[in-house]
């Protein structure tokens, strides 16, 4: 699906063209239900509307049709008018791509995909087939091819599409429960758990993506993965977002567990692992506090890639808008400081400045920030390289 340009081309003082690049702006999951959609994204609208590129993820079907999913048992959607909200905010398109889409089945989906179009707003990652959702959404702005693509590793069962079945665009992961030691010496010690995404899958997003990069200066990948609450990456995540890396993405970004998560840069190229919840009308009984922090993701454009990425702190919206935070004090210096300690591992120092937080690599970071843990620990006891746990 390509679109129209947004803006005019800008060009510099001196009247001549600049440099191919345009602004861009990401957040959270989104997962309205609520009277209206007026006002859905309160004071970060005007973000999303100033940005050339926009996008959030659609976390549920808009429609009033279809019938629960029998035996599925976290069920959510919202009315067509949530729609309103969207396009008021000036977003450019939503990702499908995600385990709730299809959580009324295939009515309540094609149905939203239809309120959408009609709305002229542009949708990637399910499709009424697998075709439909490995679709990407192409953009030209300020001279800026710019390609969207979508994915799912959570695949309720019945929500991976298919050559001739609807659904999401599916990434399968197997997930295995390994011993690392000897169990006899130490019984009761619990496994590694060891992740791996199908490689049929993974090579056919690879392509897309290597595809989609031959026709455009830059793609973007959107990716729910990762596991609920749990701010971690998976072995599977730094797999799969470095394979799609390799094969061309400028950026890939997550969603799924509904908190932050950390940035972590490969090749310079950020992998952006989870940004939270930006509005959530659902509370789900596992739902905490740390399901209020979100934080938007913005950059510059190029041929070459991001440029400048930064953060913006918000509480989430639950029946309300979002709301914007300073990183320099209260609720939002806390915010600031949490995603510097979970960027930190990575090698990704997140730094205030003004109303933003920056976001650089910083490989000294990593070494002196991630501790030991204690299956490495146990590994190099096993290995006999820790004194401590020799003879």
């Amino acid at each position: 699906m390509s679109v129209q340009p947004k803006k005019a081309n800008r060009r510099k003082g001196n009247g001549k063209p600049a440099a191919p690049s345009c602004s861009f702006l990401t957040g959270g999951d989104v997962a309205p239900n609520r009277k209206n959609g007026a006002g859905l994204l309160g004071r970060v609208a005007p973000l999303f509307a100033a940005a050339d590129v926009a996008f959030v993820n659609l976390e549920h079907p808009l429609s009033h049709a279809g019938r629960r999913l029998p035996g599925k048992p976290l069920i959510h959607r919202g009315p067509p008018e949530m729609v309103d909200g969207l396009l008021a905010a000036g977003l450019d398109a939503v990702t499908l791509a995600n385990n709730h889409i299809f959580d009324y089945g295939e009515e309540a989906m094609f149905d939203t995909f239809d309120l959408l179009d009609a709305r002229g707003l542009p949708h990637f990652g399910a499709g009424r087939d697998l075709g439909g959702a490995r679709r990407a959404v192409v953009f030209e702005r300020n001279g800026l091819k710019v390609g969207l693509l979508g994915f799912s590793t959570t695949l309720p069962r019945g929500f991976a599409a298919g050559p001739a079945t609807p659904g999401v665009n599916p990434v399968r992961v197997t997930t295995s429960y390994q011993p690392f030691i000897d169990l006899s010496e130490l019984p009761g010690t619990a496994p590694e758990i060891v992740t791996r995404a199908d490689d049929e899958d993974l090579r056919r997003m690879a392509g897309d993506v290597a595809a989609l990069a031959r026709r455009v200066d830059v793609v973007l990948v959107y990716a729910h993965w990762g596991t609920s609450q749990v701010p971690r990456i998976h072995d599977f995540q730094r797999e799969i977002g470095e394979a799609l890396i390799d094969a061309g993405a400028a950026a890939v970004f997550g969603g799924h567990q509904h908190v932050l998560a950390p940035i972590q840069f490969y090749k310079g190229r950020p992998i952006v692992h989870g940004t939270g919840n930006l509005v959530f009308d659902i509370e789900e009984p596992f739902f905490t506090a740390a399901t209020h922090e979100t934080v938007l993701f913005g950059a510059t454009l190029t041929r070459d890639g991001l440029v400048d990425p930064y953060l913006v702190p918000c509480r989430c919206g639950i029946g309300a808008p979002p709301r914007l935070l300073s990183p320099a004090r209260g609720e939002g210096r806390a915010l600031a400081r949490r995603m510097a300690e979970l960027c930190a591992p990575e090698g990704t120092a997140v730094t205030v400045s003004g109303d933003r937080m920056l976001v650089r690599p910083d490989a000294a970071l990593r070494e002196a920030s991630r501790p030991a843990s204690l299956i490495d620990t146990l590994r190099h006891a096993a290995a006999g390289t820790d004194a401590t746990h020799r003879g």
